[in-house]
């Protein structure tokens, strides 16, 4: 009866396979169903390849469309690149009224960065799911050989694979529908891509109940781009808004005046809350503001995007009544900052005002962290006890131990010096810097340890 029983159920699983209904998206003979819509690259249809070659006159990417669009599916291809190239495979994309393709990519990255796989939102946003959010994944490309993608587009929830591995998972609502497109990148930043080649094939999409065949496996890092919510996988980790995307609640001015917030100076627009330009003048115009909560042990994620120029900062074991102040409230501090265009780059000691920095007391070492102006950029600030660390983009770019004879010593060599037991608080509040530079912050989030 056991041996009986394993059977069946082997047998329902084989129905479940074979009923997922596949739809080749390539015939293998030529490019029917599919239009060049932008660059100008040259795609043939050879040995049962869609091939894609970069030409020397290439001054945008091109892009190899599919003429219908797709909205819920599964899509798998292989794929097959010479090593000097970059590309991808566009899906639910789309082309402006400018000739210019915009919309998630499917990662094809060679080079030692190794992000294959990651998630890339094309001529809009950049970077989605870098591989710095999920390290393991970076050795799953077969470099010289066929590889296999897969990408799972189910309502809100984009999933990528690559030869089996599960490497991104994003939550996001920008587009839901749209086209497949195969991409040849042009050879602006690198002439040696002249005369290569990317090959795809086996290219097939399953757009019935694809929520039914979605693959389980293990999870991996899961990213949110939905503005100021939480996903359901997040709420079970623990994690909690501190801003709700429409409202002050929860927040108030660290000068304990009038409003929650200030009546100048922040506002919120759409999703985001901004800091207004106010020709750099620190704590002026709205003021610094902060959380009526203090906290103690936590994990703390902000997205920023910085203005040109713009200074602002993150600060943690904020305690106004310690350390009174008509500029900005005092406490250790995530540095905000245009390092190649603010002047604050070059004070302080050897860096350590810089981006990403404990600002004036230790430096970021961010140069794995892939900080883009004119994007969003992701920071963490990590707290447990007195270990604290600083991230940038998914990369750690510092840690610190405070309460010990170190520490002490490095605030006796910054600007904190006179100020008792800086750094050294169990807990405090939690504060965004109005430094008089626009700045925009959206996501902000805590899990408290």
């Amino acid at each position: 009866m056991k041996k009986l029983f394993t059977l069946l159920v082997a047998a329902l699983c084989c129905v479940g396979m074979w009923a997922q209904n596949w739809t080749p998206l390539f015939n293998g003979k030529n490019l029917k169903g599919w239009k060049q819509v932008s660059g100008n690259a040259k795609y043939v249809a050879k040995d049962g390849c869609i091939i894609g070659t970069c030409v020397s006159d290439g001054t945008v990417n091109s892009f190899l469309a599919t003429k219908a669009t797709y909205s819920d599916f599964i899509l798998e291809f292989e794929f097959k690149m010479d090593e000097v190239q970059n590309s991808g495979v566009q899906f639910r994309s789309h082309l402006s009224d400018q000739g210019i393709v915009y919309g998630y990519q499917y990662e094809f990255d060679p080079s030692a960065r190794a992000w294959s796989a990651g998630i890339y939102d094309e001529s809009r946003r950049g970077w989605l799911y870098p591989l710095t959010f999920h390290q393991e994944a970076r050795t799953a490309f077969l470099h010289g050989n066929w590889n296999t993608g897969r990408i799972e587009c189910i309502g809100h929830r984009i999933r990528t694979f690559l030869n089996g591995v599960l490497v991104a998972d994003v939550i996001d609502d920008k587009d839901s529908e749209g086209f497949i497109a195969l991409q040849v990148h042009a050879p602006w930043h690198n002439t040696r891509q002249i005369g290569s080649s990317i090959s795809w094939k086996n290219i097939r999409i399953c757009t019935e109940n694809p929520a039914e065949y979605c693959l389980k496996t293990a999870p991996v890092p899961q990213i949110n781009k939905i503005g100021n919510t939480l996903s359901e996988r997040q709420v079970a980790e623990g994690w909690k808004l501190l801003w709700d995307g429409k409202t002050t609640e929860g927040w108030g001015s660290a000068k304990g005046e009038g409003l929650p917030f200030p009546e100048k100076g922040w506002s919120i627009e759409g999703d985001e809350l901004r800091v207004a330009e106010n020709g750099g003048a620190e704590s002026t115009n709205g003021g610094d503001i902060m959380t009526v909560d203090k906290y103690t042990n936590f994990w703390l994620s902000v997205d920023f995007f910085l203005t040109k120029g713009a200074n602002s900062g993150i600060k943690y074991f904020i305690n106004p009544e310690l350390y009174p102040s008509d500029a900005s409230a005092i406490g250790c501090e995530f540095q905000i900052l245009d390092d190649k265009e603010h002047p604050d780059a070059k004070l302080g000691v050897a860096g350590n005002r810089t981006l990403g920095s404990l600002y004036d007391l230790i430096r970021a070492d961010k140069e794995e962290a892939y900080f883009r102006m004119g994007q969003w950029n992701t920071a963490w600030i990590i707290v447990q006890d007195n270990h604290v660390e600083h991230w940038l983009n998914g990369v750690k770019v510092l840690e610190y131990e405070r309460n010990n004879q170190m520490f002490n010593a490095l605030v006796q060599c910054s600007k904190f010096r006179e100020r008792a037991n800086f750094g050294n608080h169990k807990s405090g509040h939690i504060l965004l810097q109005d430094h008089g530079n626009e700045v925009h912050y959206q996501n902000i989030m805590i899990k408290e340890l």
